[in-house]
């Protein structure tokens, strides 16, 4: 062979060298970035996303809402994402006992007027075919429920300006105003607690509300710490909510002012895990029909929780950092405070 084409030839090899280490580590590259990737987000994705929901590669995988199951229970997620429906149900003794409530994903417990409650359900899941029954709508509502997207909101009415702040709010509004033929008066009691809806014609009337999406829960099994506990009681001023653990079925029993929590449609709700959030719960400047102020509670900041799950309760801290944003739980150590796969049912308390 003549040196002429003994250079050729090394040339030759030498670009196959380094193409193939190019193509080598290009590939690894490609391979240590799918090994944890960071998931394309859409437009609404993208204006709820925090910091702490985008891991680094190289992060230790954090517990999610997502992966395998709905990021509003943590469980096995079946068939298409379904849209979020929330209703505003009632809460005080006449009202009792509801509809509908055990087959919510989240029951938010929400003071007002004279220290008595009310109750935010929100639906994605399972959706039963009537619920109830369905009351007024607050201006906290519309913070709280920023964070869902567009859900569809059922309520039966509200203050002149809480109105006009819901029609330039995300929310479906699917009030009687909007979605009459889905309302019904019901079953023996007076007027105004006997107000029930058929979901299937409130959805009709919302057909791009949100789906189900990550709004900051994390599931898993219990973090380290926590006390054992049986039983934990919330009030307000003209209320009072308990819960007590039961081993038998893994679950948070719950009475309102005394009296365990029943259906008129089945079994009661039994919520898998239970929040305690405290936080500001001020005087607004609006008032009810009979002159009582509405209290406005504050979900977007940040402050200390109870959470209570398997028979443990744990001090925690929240934190949602704009309206848009989801609510995340830390323990005081600093690690995803992780919630039981199921129900959670969310009682706002005073700081």
């Amino acid at each position: 062979m003549n040196r002429t084409l003994r250079i050729v030839l090394a040339a030759v090899v030498g670009v196959l060298v380094v193409t193939a280490g190019a193509v080598a580590m290009g590939a690894g590259r490609d391979h240590f970035w799918t090994a944890d990737p960071t998931p394309t987000a859409t437009p609404s994705q993208s204006a709820t996303r925090t910091p702490e929901s985008t891991p680094s590669p190289r992060a230790t995988p954090k517990p999610s809402a997502v992966r395998g199951g709905s990021p509003f229970t943590g469980l096995p997620a079946r068939g298409a994402a379904k849209r979020v429906l929330a209703v505003k149900i009632d809460n005080v003794p006449p009202a009792r006992p509801a509809a509908g409530l055990a087959r919510a994903d989240i029951i938010y417990v929400e003071q007002v007027e004279g220290g008595l409650s009310r109750i935010l359900a929100v639906f994605s899941s399972h959706v039963p075919a009537t619920l109830g029954p369905v009351r007024s709508a607050r201006e906290s509502d519309i913070e709280l429920l920023r964070q869902f997207g567009r859900p569809a909101l059922a309520y039966s009415g509200a203050n002149s300006t809480v109105l006009g702040k819901l029609a330039k709010s995300p929310a479906y509004d699917v009030s009687p105003a909007h979605a009459g033929a889905a309302y019904f008066r019901g079953g023996s009691r007076p007027a105004p607690h006997n107000l029930y809806a058929r979901t299937g014609a409130l959805l009709a009337r919302a057909p791009k509300a949100s789906t189900a999406r990550d709004i900051g829960f994390r599931f898993g099994a219990p973090p380290p710490g926590g006390r054992a506990v049986t039983s934990q009681q919330v009030r307000y001023p003209s209320f009072r909510a308990d819960f007590g653990w039961s081993a038998k079925t893994q679950r948070w029993r719950v009475s309102m002012d005394g009296t365990p929590m029943r259906a008129t449609d089945g079994a009661p709700p039994a919520p898998a895990t239970v929040v305690v959030q405290y936080t500001d719960i001020r005087r607004s400047t609006l008032k009810d029909s009979a002159g009582n102020y509405t209290p406005y509670t504050r979900t977007v900041g940040s402050g200390r929780a109870l959470v209570l799950r398997n028979g443990r309760a744990y001090d925690a801290r929240w934190s949602r950092p704009r309206a848009a944003a989801g609510t995340r739980f830390t323990t005081t150590s600093g690690r995803p405070m992780t919630f039981a796969p199921g129900q959670t049912l969310v009682m706002f308390a005073a700081r």
